[in-house]
């Protein structure tokens, strides 16, 4: 944990502050406190059966789909692998496996819907420098956000479409966002925009009005101003001031279930609520690799591969 956390928070794109100011407090008082709370937040959704992450369960099933459906619709002439940002498999290996392999060209694909710096852009900075580190650069290309995209809206809302049909019908749809800080939005990232966009579309493709879902956002980390309001504050607000029992979340920015989504807001946000006086909470799994969003992933895949593949 705590060679991830150093990892993770030592990125520019995910903690912006100046460096003699970050690092040090990242290295004398963060890492020496921090490991221990997300190493228990971890063991509580570990995949034990296969001793890793749900992450990367969900990566390689997500990985294993893409691949059949490519072999599908390209045969062999495609190549189909992955990496993570952080950790392993890193992007650098990742990188000089494909150019090892012969491939000619590559396309990157950071499976986040809606860009983000913290997200898209870092995952873009670690490919570009791995490929500084080749000989012979292959051509590239960089799939774009798909928080529009029809498949992928369609997609979400099938799969809020078939929890609500197992479940008394919530008084409200929260749809909870990884945060940012606001200035952030300041400063010209589109994350926020991106995010509105996702639940309006998704509002208009289940055919309800405002009452029935709001956007929130999740994971606030430090002291400085995040994108409100904040999920888990909200949830508890809305049982304590407009009365709502039941609720169901879903979270639309990450691609696959991980932390963020199985503790985070099945654990500690569904304690919120429920500690305020909320009686149903539901959460909605991420669309990890269910078929339509496979299709909604190979639909950007297709495009991007056009005039190469």
């Amino acid at each position: 944990m705590r060679r991830y956390l150093n990892e993770f928070l030592s990125d520019k794109r995910v903690v912006d502050l100046p460096r003699w100011l970050w690092l040090p407090l990242l290295r004398i008082v963060i890492l020496t406190k921090r490991p221990f709370a997300s190493g228990a937040a971890y063991a509580s959704i570990w995949n034990n059966e296969a001793n890793e992450s749900p992450l990367l369960t969900i990566t390689k099933a997500q990985t294993a789909a893409i691949e059949a459906a490519c072999a599908e619709h390209y045969g062999d002439d495609v190549m189909v692998d992955f990496c993570m940002r952080y950790g392993n498999p890193s992007v650098k290996s990742k990188v000089k496996e494909m150019t090892k392999a012969g491939c000619e060209k590559i396309l990157f694909f950071p499976l986040y819907p809606q860009y983000a710096g913290p997200t898209t852009a870092t995952a873009n900075d670690a490919f570009f420098r791995a490929l500084a580190e080749e000989k012979y650069q292959p051509a590239v290309r960089t799939a774009p956000q798909y928080f529009d995209l029809p498949e992928y809206i369609d997609a979400l809302a099938a799969s809020i479409e078939r929890a609500y049909a197992d479940i008394e019908t919530p008084d409200k749809l929260v749809v909870s966002y990884h945060g940012v800080p606001t200035r952030y939005l300041m400063e010209g990232d589109p994350y926020h925009c991106f995010c509105q966009k996702t639940t309006r579309l998704l509002k208009e493709r289940l055919g309800w009005d405002d009452t029935q879902i709001l956007t929130t956002f999740q994971s606030k980390f430090g002291r400085a101003e995040w994108l409100t309001p904040a999920t888990v504050d909200e949830v508890a607000r809305l049982v304590t001031e407009d009365k709502v029992k039941k609720i169901a979340v879903v979270a639309p920015a990450f691609s696959a279930d991980c932390i963020e989504t199985l503790e985070e807001i099945n654990e500690e946000i569904k304690e919120s609520f429920e500690e305020a006086g909320g009686e149903q909470f539901t959460y909605i799994p991420c669309l990890n690799d269910e078929p339509a969003h496979i299709d909604a992933l190979m639909k950007v895949i297709k495009t991007n591969l056009a005039g190469w593949a």
